[in-house]
């Protein structure tokens, strides 16, 4: 879940590797570091963010380098456990996205020789391993690979030495991408690193090991020998990628999505007919995802049973392990991530591999991981998508599987219609007047410990959603329930003006009765309906869609969590202890 960007070519690395870092900062923002090789290599890190070790890099010069923004996994926030790592000498520098699994032993095994450790980490074994084999005899390259086999677990990682005028790289089970600029070679855990200077990338695959030098660029892998990698040109454009006239990447990617769930359902119609033909065919169906992947496959689980009739299962990826005894040739699996790299989802579709079950997935990045190991997939089309938090990539999930669902019934040209229908209804829910509306509402729960999320159905999926974006922003405590189930326990949490959301939808009015309930108990209730009612204190308009309620109910969340950071002074782009592309198990 860090970010590692490299950079060689005609240019001063300094700027680059930090303006690389600033774009990679929703990875991860613990701490940084940078390592410029110039007359020599000089060293600067932090625990902090990159304006922060901007500040200590004034002194550095060199075309070439590498730099690293942290997720703290093993080892506090310290300016000591901020990579760059460096061997004993300090002539070898790594940076390192991923886990290394047998660290201790390696860390031993070296200790013994005499290598002396300065931090916590699991990383700092790679740069005293490739020290300790060019200690052996073995050269730059290949004492990298040498080093890189002894590795178990899921590593990206760049290295440099000084007096080496080459960047090394290799990647197993954690991402890395080539840019290809005219002026020099990227290196990178993500494109929008390096998308200002170029949009030709060569997509890595496990076990890629990478030269970079001032000539261009070599892959071999380690398991395969020679490899032909091509190199391919993103769509994605480099305006997409910044803020604009926006003080946040959240409210920036709310706002745009009246245009990227039309992007959505802008699919080949044979691929479309495929995946539903294959989900008709199967002996039983598991959609995975994690987080806000995880409630649009919960929502999509509703959607076929109510639309197609057709039973799915809505799995956590994380829970996956669990139900692999289940699975058969005969079985297909649907994988949801917006980066194609989370690490659950890729460990559930190897285990859908291992028996054999056939594997589909909804993914945002082309060429990531999770499209390599899929037998076919399709594009949410959502573009790049920077705050940590799922908004856009989240409501265009929720649009293809209401399309997988209709398509499957036989209505696939009628739901095309309707979201059509509902463009303007979609961009009125982010205009100016509804953000207004919303922070009122949130001027009001600004100051709350607890707020409640109650819905029924497709409404159970939404509150679930809603309330991961509240708390994950605005660090209030957030919680969903499903309407039954208030009085099995629940509405014991509920006294003098308790807040509690209440999602309301024509088909299923039952939640009537449980607002009723709260109300009852002195709870303030806002309601999110297409029509006012007697029992909401306030009310949160929304236009009503049989095919896309759970898209139309939570916009007006994702604006409200927006508010209440921003009015509780939070950066909205970047929650505290969280990253973008989970690629750690």
């Amino acid at each position: 879940m860090c970010g590692i960007i490299g950079y060689i070519g005609a240019k001063e690395a300094k700027k680059i590797l930090l303006k690389g870092l600033k774009n990679l900062e929703y990875r991860g923002y613990d701490s940084a570091g940078i390592a410029i090789i110039g007359e020599c290599m000089k060293t600067r890190k932090v625990a902090g963010r990159v304006e922060d070790l901007s500040d200590l890099c004034s002194d550095l010069s060199g075309n070439m380098g590498i730099a690293h923004t942290r997720w703290a996994t093993h080892g506090v926030v310290s300016d000591e456990n901020a990579h760059p790592h460096t061997d004993c000498k300090g002539k070898i520098a790594i940076v390192h996205n991923g886990i290394i699994e047998n660290y201790k032993e390696l860390r031993e095994e070296l200790v013994q020789k005499g290598h002396k450790f300065e931090s916590d980490t699991d990383s700092e074994v790679i740069a005293h391993l490739i020290e300790d084999n060019m200690r052996s005899g073995l050269n730059f390259e290949e004492a990298c690979k040498r080093a890189f086999l002894s590795l178990k677990g899921s590593f990206a990682v760049l290295v440099v030495k000084e007096g080496e005028r080459s960047i090394v790289g290799v990647r197993k089970d954690s991402p890395l991408v080539l840019g290809i600029a005219a002026h020099g070679i990227f290196l990178a855990s993500d494109i929008p690193s390096f998308l200002e200077w170029t949009k030709n990338v060569v997509y890595l695959h496990n076990y890629d090991f990478i030269v970079a030098d001032e000539k261009g660029f070599r892959v071999e892998n380690l398991l395969e020998g020679e490899v032909y990698r091509p190199i391919d040109t993103v769509e994605w454009d480099y305006e997409q990628a910044k803020k604009g006239k926006y003080e946040h990447f959240m409210l920036k990617e709310i706002t745009e999505q009246a245009e990227t769930i039309k992007r959505a359902i802008q699919q080949d119609e044979e691929v479309i007919k495929s995946v539903v033909e294959a989900i008709k065919n199967a002996f039983g169906v598991f959609f995975v995802g994690c987080g806000s992947s995880y409630h649009a496959c919960l929502a999509g689980s509703y959607l076929f049973s109510r639309i197609a009739r057709k039973h799915v299962n809505a799995t956590l990826a994380s829970e996956f392990e669990n139900y692999e005894h289940f699975l058969a040739e005969e079985t297909l699996v649907l994988a949801v991530s917006q980066s194609g790299e989370t690490a659950d989802v890729l460990e559930a579709v190897r285990a859908a591999k291992r028996r054999g079950s056939k594997v589909l997935s909804i993914v945002n990045v082309i060429n990531s991981s999770l499209t390599r190991e899929s037998d076919a997939f399709i594009s949410m089309n959502s573009g790049p998508e920077i705050c940590v938090l799922s908004t856009k990539t989240y409501t265009s999930q929720v649009t293809l599987m209401s399309m997988l669902a209709h398509a499957l019934a036989g209505k696939y040209e009628a739901f095309v219609s309707e979201v059509k229908s509902l463009y303007m209804d979609i961009y009125n829910l982010t205009s100016r007047a509804m953000r207004e509306h919303l922070c009122g509402l949130a001027k009001i729960l600004a100051g709350r410990e607890h707020i409640y999320l109650i819905g029924r159905g497709l409404q159970y999926a939404t509150a679930l959603e809603a309330a991961l974006k509240i708390k994950e922003v605005s660090y209030i405590h957030a919680e969903a329930f499903a309407g039954g189930e208030l009085k099995h326990g629940p509405l014991a949490l509920i006294e003098k003006g308790t807040p509690v959301i209440a999602f309301v939808s024509k088909e299923n009015d039952k939640i009537i009765a449980n607002i009723s309930e709260v109300k009852t108990r002195g709870g303030f209730v806002i309601g999110v309906s297409s029509h006012p009612h007697h029992l909401f204190d306030y009310w949160i308009k929304v236009p009503e869609s049989d095919g896309l309620n759970p898209v139309v109910q939570i916009i007006p969340m994702q604006i409200l969590a927006y508010q209440l950071a921003v009015i509780r002074g939070l950066d909205p782009d970047k929650p505290r202890n969280l990253a973008k592309s989970v690629t750690v198990l």
